[in-house]
């Protein structure tokens, strides 16, 4: 699941329109000009001026330095829809290269939709300074079929106003759930409307929410070999009781619940939210949509120590693309978002000129030396209160990165039930909520 479904830069973006020909998305190479013809999704809107202007002018200077290759890009929102995702694959209308959710690259390998990269990833300059976790996303069975772009991993937003407010060091944020708790019900007694921690428990987003607190309690919700349901166990059942205990016994997650993402961002940007769980990328949105403060917004690393969600997104290629258009692919996707301290993503200096959010924990995508480089160009261009993250950033060493679940929708749809549940009923049934989730998840699993 997408961490917003808003980024600086991803401003969840594009469909190759299905009134396009075929033609116009999975193109082949263009022999009539001479040059490499490459059609690319995930291009910002015209309604995100800036963010749409910066991957112009970065396809033009790509096209300058690589005269024998034509880039064509296509626009909409979201990136990728996934009420369209598979038939635009199987009806032979998805761009040359086009975009992913992490979730997503399995599937459209099995589904024999992707070109593989092996024979040429050596060719992509930025490949062995990528984070190997997110290298593995995209490997299948030894094979590469796809590229990382961004990666996000999820933490706890928290107040320091509020915090401050409520005889809290906003310098300590709550590193276990007990400690989270406590802080949360500190905050709710300030009163006037002012909650301590806030949830999400409809849309999916209950069962995306569950997922993470699972893993910061060292749970998983399904098994290694990915056949069965691993909820109902005492990590499962620690994080509905908790939920339980704070909406029930402590009152410190108020009376409104069936919350999604942006009743809880309003909340927080009002200065009536202590904290909720998120990536970084929340913070600008809390900022510039919702009337925060850059200075009052921290962000912690997960509570519990032990686990914290990853997602992000990234680039495949198609099936029927050419040699000639993966090599320009590849080209085209170190060029717009894998140099450090360059293109779309990593110009950070150009970001600060248009007012765009610089100096935020991620994502961070290198290792070594291109890692210092890019920390470095963005350090020098901060226009956010870097401080204020740092607890994040450390606490993230010591945390197992694991991403979403498969199936992750239909899996969160199951857990919304569950979520749901125990915030809106005192007597709620745990321990049935959990069994009745498990059976519903594995034959979600046994479908595949």
């Amino acid at each position: 699941m997408r961490s917003t479904g808003y980024r600086r830069t991803v401003a969840a973006l594009s469909v190759c329109s299905l009134a396009l020909a075929v033609s116009a998305c999975g193109s082949g190479d263009d022999t009539a000009s001479g040059k490499t013809r490459i059609t690319v999704n995930c291009m910002p809107p015209k309604s995100a001026k800036v963010d749409r202007t910066f991957f112009e002018q970065d396809i033009a200077s790509f096209e300058k330095q690589h005269p024998d290759i034509d880039v064509v890009a296509h626009d909409a929102f979201p990136c990728q829809d996934p009420k369209t995702f598979d038939a635009k694959l199987a009806g032979g209308q998805m761009e040359d290269v086009f975009y992913t959710y992490f979730t997503d690259a399995r599937h459209v390998v099995d589904i024999n939709q992707a070109a593989d990269l092996t024979p040429y990833v050596k060719e992509l300059k930025s490949y062995d300074t990528l984070q190997q976790q997110l290298r593995d996303i995209y490997t299948v069975d030894g094979k590469v079929y796809g590229i990382p772009r961004t990666g996000y991993s999820m933490g706890l937003i928290y107040n320091k106003k509020l915090f401050e407010k409520a005889g809290l060091d906003p310098e300590q944020p709550p590193a276990t759930w007990e400690e989270l708790r406590a802080d949360a019900k500190k905050i709710a007694a300030l009163g006037d409307g002012t909650v301590g921690y806030a949830d999400y428990s409809a849309q999916n987003q209950g069962g995306w929410h569950f997922t993470a607190e699972l893993y910061s309690q060292g749970g998983d919700v399904v098994s290694a070999d990915g056949k069965k349901a691993t909820i109902d166990t005492p990590e499962g059942h620690a994080v509905l009781q908790n939920l339980h205990d704070m909406r029930w016994t402590d009152d410190s997650m108020g009376t409104k619940q069936l919350l999604v993402i942006n009743d809880v961002q309003q909340m927080m940007g009002s200065g009536k939210l202590g904290m909720y769980l998120s990536a970084p990328d929340n913070i600008p949105i809390l900022v510039k949509e919702k009337g925060g403060d850059y200075k009052d917004l921290a962000l912690a690393p997960m509570p519990g120590g032990k686990g914290t969600l990853i997602g992000g997104d990234g680039y495949m290629v198609n099936k029927k693309a050419s040699p000639a258009q993966i090599r320009a692919a590849l080209k085209w996707l170190d060029h717009m978002f894998l140099t450090p301290g360059a293109g779309f993503l990593g110009d950070y200096a150009r970001a600060k000129k248009a007012d765009a959010p610089v100096g935020l924990p991620e994502p961070r995508l290198f290792t070594g030396a291109a890692d210092a480089k890019d920390q470095q160009v963005k350090k020098a261009n901060a226009n956010v209160p870097v401080d204020n993250y740092q607890a994040f950033l450390d606490g993230n060493q010591s945390l197992t990165m694991k991403i979403e679940p498969p199936s992750a929708q239909q899996i969160y749809s199951v857990l919304d039930g569950a979520v749901s549940a125990v915030l809106t009923k005192k007597n709620a049934d745990i321990d049935q909520l959990l069994r009745d989730a498990s059976g519903k998840i594995d034959g979600i699993l046994a479908r595949g």
